[in-house]
């Protein structure tokens, strides 16, 4: 069965699982204690701490092995927010970050902190001057600003973990550099696939991502980063993950990295090719259908597109019977019925939602069975809810109650009745669905008719008017 979610979990690297097995038999004992079995442990740990760390592009004694990614985030924002809180209490994140780093700011926002989200384009990254622009304090330009009103840290991801798109680190990271504002980098897609560029002052990534085993992550923080770290700690990892080291997974993790990175440029170039074919061969197998995402800047083995007409849940459902695991950011497949914050914040098309995130090894053969299955699998579910052909002729102008129906049914409902209107007539879709705030909008720029707005109904939801130009 094509498994075809790398960007969760990838499976685990035979190097990860030989270093894992070895680990298990030398480096059981305590790598603080000073015996013979200490000392043991202790020469594993060092040594994967010093590949770790050149992978990553900084110093052994810059980087801590954490119980996972997401601690690793949580520890570095509030670390590094709490080293600075005597410049200030603004934290700058992009608007499509991993939901660690809006969790951790969603916790600073709660004790008194601020958080200023910075936009993202149509292909989800962040503009590098828009970015500096949110780094000045509220003071700066007419003289300096007052003391705790500053910037105290920002974080931007490396890559998107939903659409692929790579940020402009290096821009981003010398505007912050400009601006005396420290960059925190979740790295945790792309460090597989090669180094961060530099300029970054903390950075975070996750074992499971590329192939080395969960409950590892690392957090890097450079010399002379202003740092404090928070709750109760000792004197293991420098204070910054207190409790016992899982020295087998770290020793795994830290060989798999290695390997996958000596692995990175062939089988990045072989995926790629593959991802293009995927990103080529969609829009023209099934209709309407929008391929999300930078083209060019992203990672090389991940893609997304968003199918109308479709609900997610079901598709990705009838992808899984087929034999092919895929994941989705569509709000069909979740249980707050809202679209992901990051198509959301792209303002791209939501419903049918596919993310295709390609394992290192996969077959070609794989990739050209899936799109032999997948339009058979999004014509069986657009006939089972309906989905047609908008019907020809000119009345009057509509309403379309979709109240209490969840996506995809209003654009269904709005495909369906569009052309009975007259030209330059309209169609209001009432709605009380989330994702109809980006999904009628959406449809409006594939089908070539014009989004006039949308303004709260009298009756709950949002009432979207569309009207039609063809």
């Amino acid at each position: 069965m094509p498994y075809f979610d790398a960007a969760s979990a990838a499976p685990l690297h035979p190097v990860a699982r030989q270093a894992l097995l070895a680990a298990l038999d030398e480096g059981w004992a305590d790598p603080a204690r000073l015996h013979r079995e200490g000392r043991r442990a202790r020469l594993l740990l060092d040594a994967a701490r010093e590949a770790a760390a050149e992978a990553v592009g900084c110093r052994p004694d810059e980087l801590v092995f954490t119980p996972s990614g997401t601690h690793a985030v949580h520890s570095g924002v509030s670390g590094a927010l709490a080293g600075r809180r005597r410049v200030g209490d603004r934290l700058v994140v992009s608007a499509v970050e991993h939901s660690s780093v809006l969790h951790a700011g969603e916790a600073h926002a709660a004790a008194g902190g601020t958080v200023t989200e910075v936009p993202v384009g149509r292909t989800g990254a962040v503009d590098p001057e828009t970015f500096a622009a949110e780094l000045r304090g509220p003071d700066d330009g007419a003289g300096a600003g007052a003391a705790g009103s500053g910037v105290a840290l920002a974080c931007l991801q490396s890559a998107n973990h939903e659409v692929g798109t790579e940020q402009p680190v290096a821009e981003v990271a010398e505007a912050c550099r400009a601006a005396g504002v420290p960059l925190l980098v979740d790295a945790a897609q792309s460090l597989g696939w090669g180094p961060v560029p530099g300029g970054w002052s903390l950075l975070a990534a996750s074992a499971h991502k590329w192939g080395g085993p969960a409950g590892v992550g690392l957090l890097a923080v450079r010399k002379g980063v202003r740092f404090a770290p928070q709750g109760p700690s000792d004197e293991r990892e420098s204070g910054r993950a207190p409790g016992f080291e899982n020295l087998p997974a770290v020793v795994a993790a830290a060989a798999s990295l290695r390997a996958v990175r000596a692995e990175a440029a062939a089988e990045g170039a072989r995926l790629r090719a593959l991802v293009d074919r995927i990103r080529a061969r969609v829009p023209e197998l099934v209709p309407d259908v929008e391929v999300v995402g930078d083209p060019v800047r992203r990672l090389p083995h991940l893609v997304t597109f968003s199918c109308l007409y479709v609900d997610g849940e079901t598709l990705l459902s009838e992808l899984d019977r087929e034999g092919f695991s895929v994941s989705s950011g569509s709000s069909c497949t979740s249980s707050t019925l809202t679209p992901s914050h990051v198509l959301r914040a792209m303002g791209v098309l939501s419903e049918g939602n596919v993310r295709v995130s390609l394992p290192a090894g996969t077959a070609e053969a794989d990739v050209d069975r899936f799109l032999a299955v997948l339009p058979g699998v999004v014509s069986g579910v657009r006939d089972r809810l309906g989905a047609g052909a908008p019907v020809p002729g000119g009345g009057e102008d509509l309403v379309v109650d979709a109240l209490g129906k969840r996506c995809p049914l209003p654009v269904i409902e709005l495909a369906k009745v569009i052309g009975t209107v007259r030209v330059g007539g309209t169609v209001t879709v009432l709605a009380d669905d989330e994702a109809a705030r980006l999904d009628i909008p959406a449809w409006c720029e594939m089908r070539a008719q014009e989004y006039v707005g949308a303004t709260p109904s009298p009756r709950g939801g949002h009432a979207y008017v569309v009207r039609r130009l063809s």
